[in-house]
């Protein structure tokens, strides 16, 4: 699939706000223990909104090894918008999620509500059938460098995440119940004069926002996020622009993991110094299907029981 440049940059975004910086890792996770056990129906909900987060990092390990058990679909709405916010152009895409040996990757299957042309699925299926000859034939050096360079990966994800309890002041607003869950509420602002300690937690000074958390899983159910200043990517590749916004909204799924249910996202952003782009994006998820802990898909209609 040939991804747009619009497309890389709201995959930027999602990646780059807290707590959702686990949203999107392609890596297989390796468990551990939460620092502490999921609230019980009886125990009094916490007061401090820094422990808060503090237990959804913990708590995001075990969430992402049930998710990598999980397919789905996403559908991809981008409107380019004038200097005015007027609609310009309208594309739709969508694609199936799934885990590959560890690999989270997409396949394209259709665009402006249309089945790909015969030339383009079949390129959308090559790329897959390359990924699975390259991750079957793998010798066990080769496995074992993959899975180490995965597990730095995952331990920089983590530690990311638990420093977004550290970057902000939060402030505990009153809960709300959705979908009949008891869910914390809080504000989150930069935190004045904090020096990040993570290379890839630089931004957190620039975003402010709010998260719903559930009391039980300690898991974001709904997050609403705002750049206060530019967020700048790479080496003049990509910056988003003051003022992009993001929403969105995670669903439980077999009562047992979280699972990605809505993205809006409004933004701003130049890529290489020379194009702007000003676009409103909406990604919806549904259709979601479980594998077996060692099943992962081949091709259309294909299942393949493999190591890890």
């Amino acid at each position: 699939m040939t991804v747009t440049i619009p497309r890389i940059l709201v995959l930027a975004a999602v990646l780059s706000l807290p707590l959702l910086g686990a949203f999107g890792q392609d890596q297989a996770p390796t468990p551990i223990e939460p620092s502490s056990p999921p609230a019980s129906a009886s125990a009094p909900p916490l007061t401090d909104p820094a422990e808060i987060i503090r237990r959804v990092a913990a708590h995001e390990e075990e969430n992402q090894k049930k998710r990598h058990n999980y397919t789905y679909e996403e559908k991809v709405i981008e409107k380019k918008l004038d200097g005015h916010g007027e609609v310009k152009s309208t594309e739709t895409s969508a694609f199936d999620i799934m885990v590959i040996y560890g690999e989270q990757v997409e396949r394209q299957v259709s665009k402006d509500d249309k089945p790909l042309p015969p030339k383009e699925a079949a390129k959308e299926e090559e790329k897959i059938d390359k990924l699975i000859a390259k991750y079957k034939n793998e010798s066990d050096d080769q496995r074992a460098k993959r899975l180490e360079k995965d597990e730095k990966a995952h331990e920089e994800a983590r530690e990311f995440v638990k420093e977004v309890a550290d970057a902000f002041d939060f402030t505990m607003l009153p809960p709300e119940t959705v979908d009949g869950r008891a869910l914390y509420v809080i504000q989150g602002e930069p935190k004045p004069g904090y020096e990040p300690r993570g290379k890839n937690a630089k931004f957190l000074t620039k975003l402010r926002g709010k998260l719903w958390i559930d009391q039980n899983d300690y898991r974001w159910v709904k997050a609403d996020l705002e750049t206060i200043d530019t967020i700048s990517f790479g080496w003049f590749v990509a910056r988003l622009h003051k003022g992009t916004h993001l929403y969105a909204e995670e669903t439980r799924v077999n009562d047992e993991v979280w699972l990605p249910k809505l993205v809006r996202l409004n933004l701003g952003a130049r890529v290489a110094l020379f194009k702007d782009f000003n676009i409103d994006v909406t990604q919806t998820y549904s259709d979601y299907k479980k594998f077996g802990a060692q099943t992962k898909i081949t091709t259309i209609g294909e299942v393949e029981t493999v190591k890890p």
